[in-house]
């Protein structure tokens, strides 16, 4: 669908004192991100990995050799080119492809563009933001990525039922 790097983890801080690295996940876990050597274009490299047992990763990088160059990459994401991706089924897509896409009603309005997909247990939730934004109330609503919610989708628009509109 797209060229754009596809991010797997965020940097949430540093572990400890010699420069081991917290990790929230966005793929597939542990195993998945341990077979990704290189992220951002080379910039950080990951020597060991390991689950934190709360869902998340303790890693660290050749390129961190403390705890002040660790706290130092805070907020940074890790992201790999979809060519080391392995290659989608029918109906499976990652985050990144749904992010910013036009979001249209299956009766053709315009409803806004997706910011964010979510994920608390039971499926994905696509975060939509309202547009125009309305001058009271909320600006954004969530659909769950379930077929009777989010009708088709492709690298342009993801298309709603109007039933799910907020």
């Amino acid at each position: 669908m797209s060229d754009k790097p596809v991010t797997l983890a965020a940097i949430t801080g540093a572990h400890g004192v010699t420069g081991e690295i917290r990790l929230k996940l966005f793929g597939e876990g542990v195993d998945a991100l341990a077979k990704h050597k290189s992220f951002n274009d080379g910039a950080l490299t990951l020597t060991k990995i390991r689950s934190d047992n709360k869902g998340g990763a303790i890693a660290r990088f050749a390129e961190v050799s403390g705890r002040d160059e660790a706290e130092k990459l805070r907020g940074t994401v890790l992201s790999v080119s979809r060519d080391n991706l392995p290659t989608l089924g029918a109906g499976e897509y990652y985050h990144a492809d749904l992010i910013g896409l036009a979001v249209v009603t299956d009766t053709g309005d315009i409803v806004g563009r997706s910011i964010a997909v979510h994920n608390f247990g039971a499926t994905d939730i696509i975060e939509i933001e309202k547009d125009p934004a309305p001058a009271k109330g909320q600006k954004t609503f969530m659909v769950p990525m379930i077929e009777v919610a989010v009708i088709d989708w492709d690298g342009e628009k993801l298309v709603i039922a109007a039933d799910f509109v907020e």
